[in-house]
């Protein structure tokens, strides 16, 4: 996997529901390095710390095998590496192949596969249409976020190096499917639920579903 894009926010205003707001998700390429801090990206805009950020949280990765599908569906925008609210777009991410809990070596920094990106209004107006919250949950790559082990800079070209990888986990693109699934699989829910990269609030909600 290779860092194609960094990727880093200002804050965006706009009118939701008759009110304003302020979002970081209209992310655009910087030619300079990032720092990944343990709780965000330095000189990024998060607007939004109670649903954004932290350490579970702290880097937002996006596959750029991803774009082709999404240019199809919407031609029309005005498209660029970080589209996604990504602070990382990233080449030969396959989420079949990554598993939450993987460590890797990435620029001078050391990340953690931590947890799945649950789409919100915000994209859903980036993109023009709220029919595209359903749409990305439906596709089933929704990326993932790192956490933070040791901070550094990340470059374009840097690639990720996996360090170590848990003993049983499941995929990125398991888990996505996992939680937004109508009938979950339990074996999965039980793996999902025991990981220690998923953040303890997530874990007793995956729990929940646990019936066998």
């Amino acid at each position: 996997m290779k860092v194609i894009s960094t990727n880093i926010g200002s804050p965006t205003t706009f009118i939701w529901n008759g009110k304003e707001e302020t979002t970081g998700i209209y992310k655009k390429p910087t030619d300079e390095p990032i720092y990944l801090t343990r709780n965000d990206v330095s000189n990024d805009e998060i607007s939004n710390r109670l649903n954004h950020g932290g350490f579970y949280k702290a880097c937002y990765v996006f596959s750029s095998e991803q774009y082709p599908y999404w240019k199809d569906l919407y031609p029309d925008l005005d498209w660029n590496w970080g589209m996604f609210g990504e602070n990382l777009t990233v080449s030969g991410f396959d989420e079949r192949q990554v598993y939450i809990g993987d460590i890797y070596q990435v620029g001078e920094a050391l990340v953690q596969v931590s947890q799945y990106r649950e789409p919100c209004y915000k994209l859903g107006y980036k993109f023009g249409t709220p029919k595209m919250i359903k749409q990305f949950i439906s596709h089933g790559f929704g990326g993932t976020y790192l956490s933070i082990l040791k901070e550094g800079f990340v470059r374009p070209e840097d690639e990720f190096t996996l360090i170590e990888r848990p003993e049983t986990s499941l995929t990125v693109a398991e888990l996505f499917h996992l939680v937004f699934a109508k009938e979950k699989d339990q074996e999965l829910l039980k793996i999902a639920a025991s990981s220690q990269a998923i953040p303890r609030k997530k874990r007793l909600l995956l729990s929940s579903y646990i019936t066998s």
